[in-house]
């Protein structure tokens, strides 16, 4: 009996558990930035310094600043050509083009449609996905049109973090993580199991618990652990299995072994 109740055990961790993702140092670059935004496989940096955003590539390096509008709550480069910047403390979103000259101005506050935004992340064509804390929902907004294309059902508990590309958008709750289409319809709803961040890969996840990072691949239900080495993670990116971290004045990457 206890034979059987052992390899019972060993079958229910095959199923329910997934093996870990082995992460192989490819170099460490010194960099003392106070917020890093993004970094791609093309050398370009984007950071942010003294409520500045800045943009770095072959040694020339583009800014833009908008102080009037207090802090940058957050900077989103997936679309190099449309970069989206939301200070939360003037409920304004700004869309910058590839040299950080500002192309639209959306004033949440004055739209006719009042929004009280929270997180804003990147959306296909003219549009970001921002969340409505008022009504506790994310909608698709045409920054263009100044009115929304689709929204979803309010969700029930904090919001932690908004991830996107061209076709799917994450929100990570504290209870929940939702899968949404580029049409606002929910498609994936997973338990939150103390995630706090996530970034996307393509259609797949790494999400961070702890000190942990974990891959999540869109059509696995359970994470899979990576790997690393023993340093804290204050920011982290995912390009095309490869895996930037953030320390402290650190720029580390990693290249994932996905089977």
């Amino acid at each position: 009996m206890k034979h059987a109740t052992f390899l019972l055990f060993l079958f229910t961790l095959s199923i329910f558990s997934q093996e870990p993702i082995e992460a192989t140092l490819v170099k460490k670059t010194l960099l003392d930035v106070e917020h890093l935004v993004s970094v791609n496989n093309f050398g370009t940096t984007c950071y942010i310094n003294n409520n500045v955003l800045y943009k770095n590539h072959d040694n020339k390096t583009l800014n833009y600043n908008n102080l009037q509008l207090g802090n940058i709550e957050s900077a989103n480069t997936f679309n190099p050509l449309k970069i989206n910047i939301f200070y939360k403390d003037f409920n304004t979103l700004i869309i910058l083009d590839n040299r950080l000259s500002e192309i639209f101005k959306t004033d949440f506050n004055a739209i006719n449609d009042y929004k009280n935004v929270s997180h804003v992340s990147t959306g296909h064509d003219n549009t970001v996905w921002v969340f409505n804390q008022d009504i506790q929902n994310l909608e698709l907004f045409d920054y263009k049109q100044k009115t929304s294309r689709a929204q979803t059902q309010p969700v029930q508990s904090q919001v932690l973090d908004l991830k996107s590309n061209f076709n799917y958008c994450w929100l990570l709750t504290k209870n929940q993580l939702y899968t949404y289409n580029y049409f606002g319809s929910l498609i994936k709803k997973l338990d939150n199991k103390g995630y706090t961040a996530i970034a996307a890969d393509g259609e797949n996840l790494v999400l961070k618990k702890d000190n942990n990072l974990l891959y999540l691949n869109k059509n696995d239900e359970q994470p899979a652990h990576i790997i690393l080495p023993n340093i804290i993670i204050n920011q982290f990116f995912v390009i095309n299995e490869t895996l930037y971290i953030y320390t402290h004045k650190t720029l580390y990457e990693f290249q994932l072994k996905i089977k």
